[in-house]
């Protein structure tokens, strides 16, 4: 890994009963999201990088300085390594000014004083808060918050940028315009970034490709449209929105594992996943009549609000979910328990090998997420 522009991690971390076992790699200017559920391992992996929890084994460089080798016996201080780092919850210091709180980072980096104010105000020109640089953190909006403490990370030219769910504590309408101005900066951006998050759409806007760990392990990584078109596992479809199953094909019929068949106008062979998305399934009190090749009766399961849709739960082999409007709940009078059919054409259904050729591992898919 010596002479690696941007960062090469090995990632061995022993905690308690949890062990975190990941690599990954950033080119400089990219920006990788590092995704998984709740206990999965990316805060460990973020305070590893960070220095904050030394490495059992493995190995980290970056910028060809290598900054944890625990077999040479090698480990620099948090203090020590050019990374900045963005919490979602700001963690600016209350008693300083805006100005002062981005000076902080410049003074922590032995700059003078007086340039260090100079380069802060500077920073928050190019954040759009040049107006307010003498105001205290109590008196700004969350976004403006966040945007304080991105300017703090980003002053003294950090190599590695590390973004832990930094949009989570916004507000929807926030968001999205911290979300397009985030995207601006890290576009500017010449080190590495990693982006830890839970929502899909931070990382497929930001991130240039995607991590995703479970039990402290990779289980899919890729380009951001790779993944999203092709998961995996059962969370990685539950972010994308999509039906996920694993089966048998042959001659375009999949056999689901936990019952069930689909057929595809794909041409596939063997162990597959399969996947569609909630908007294609049509639901129908009777049996329906119509060229849909997939019919198959169940029962509503539950029921809930998303987005501008309602998502029916069902109940069937296979279960499945599906997007309709409150009206067609209306119509339907789909109520919990209530019988129902399910439909989906042959050509909404996408199929793919479950052999993957990057190494990881390939968790089961249990049904519709």
């Amino acid at each position: 890994m010596t002479g690696v522009p941007g960062l090469a991690a090995d990632l061995r971390v022993m905690r308690e009963d949890f062990s975190l076992e990941v690599d990954l790699g950033i080119e400089p200017g990219g920006v990788l999201a590092l995704l998984g559920p709740n206990g999965a391992g990316k805060s460990t992996a973020l305070q590893a990088l960070a220095g904050l929890v030394p490495l059992r084994g493995g190995r980290i460089t970056l910028a060809g300085r290598c900054l944890d080798d625990p077999g040479a016996g090698v480990f620099v201080p948090a203090a020590e390594r050019a990374i900045g780092m963005v919490f979602q919850d700001y963690l600016l210091f209350p008693h300083l000014s805006a100005v002062d709180n981005v000076a902080f980072g410049l003074r922590a980096a032995r700059v003078p004083r007086r340039q260090a104010r100079e380069q802060a105000r500077e920073w928050l020109e190019r954040m759009g808060l040049a107006a307010l640089a003498d105001a205290k953190p109590g008196v700004l909006s969350g976004g403006q918050a966040q945007r304080v403490a991105l300017a703090r990370a980003l002053a003294p030219g950090p190599r590695l940028l590390l973004l832990d769910e930094p949009l989570a504590a916004l507000d929807a309408s926030t968001k999205m315009e911290v979300r397009s101005e985030l995207r601006r900066h890290l576009a500017d951006f010449n080190g590495c970034t990693l982006l830890v998050t839970h929502d899909p759409l931070d990382a497929m806007v930001l991130a240039d490709s995607l991590v995703v760990i479970e039990d402290g392990r990779v289980v899919q990584r890729g380009r951001t449209a790779e993944v999203a078109r092709a998961p995996r596992t059962d969370y990685v479809a539950r972010l994308v929105g999509l039906n996920l199953y694993r089966g048998r094909a042959t001659g375009g019929r999949i056999a689901i594992e936990g019952g069930g068949v689909l057929v595809t106008a794909d041409s596939c062979e063997g162990e597959v996943f399969a996947v569609f998305p909630p908007s294609a399934v049509v639901l129908h009190r009777h049996r329906p009549d119509g060229s849909a090749r997939n019919t198959w009766q169940g029962r509503v399961a539950g029921l809930e609000q998303h987005a501008d849709t309602m998502r029916v739960q069902i109940e069937a082999a296979p279960a499945v979910l599906a997007d309709v409007t409150a009206a067609a709940v209306a119509d339907l009078d789909l109520t919990v328990g209530a019988p129902v059919w399910a439909a989906v054409k042959a050509t909404e259904i996408r199929c793919y090998s479950t052999l993957d050729s990057d190494g990881c591992r390939s968790a089961p898919a249990a049904g519709p997420v």
